[in-house]
């Protein structure tokens, strides 16, 4: 049977794990509609935000054109037991390069199997957007826990 997990429950799942799915939407070029992107991605959740960090492209231009997303994480024990955390936010742009600086080091932190790539890495720094999802919710279910 399926339940709903507290928020509290919720944004302790999202700090336990540093992957998660992005959802975006993102619009269909010639066309007046959108359609959902989703994409798996490295993340570090503090203050009621998650960070995420990127090259340019599809994800950035999608969130830059519609500012809404969310972040799906889940524990999953066998089809009979997991749960699963969405965080709904708003995009924005990490500009302030002290705040840069400090979002990357706690991403990099928390991918210790990046650490023989992190020189190569390094130099593609300067490309890379860093950016917040300030969430607005917070839910979550689970089945059999």
């Amino acid at each position: 049977m399926i339940s709903e997990l507290g928020e509290n429950e919720a944004r302790a799942l999202l700090q336990r794990h540093s992957l998660g799915r992005l959802g975006v939407c993102e619009r269909i070029p010639d066309d007046e509609h959108n359609r959902p992107y989703v994409v798996p991605v490295n993340y570090w959740y503090d203050d009621n935000s998650v960070y995420v960090h990127s090259l340019p492209g599809r994800k950035l231009r999608a969130l830059q054109a519609n500012p809404h997303g969310c972040l799906q994480v889940d524990e999953i024990e066998d089809a009979y037991r997991w749960r699963s955390a969405l965080a709904f936010g708003l995009y924005e742009e990490v500009t302030d390069a002290a705040e840069r600086d400090r979002v990357l080091t706690e991403l990099f932190k928390r991918l210790p199997h990046l650490s023989p790539v992190e020189s190569r890495m390094k130099k593609g720094l300067d490309e890379t957007i860093v950016f917040r999802l300030r969430l607005t919710s917070v839910t979550g279910v689970f089945e059999k826990w």
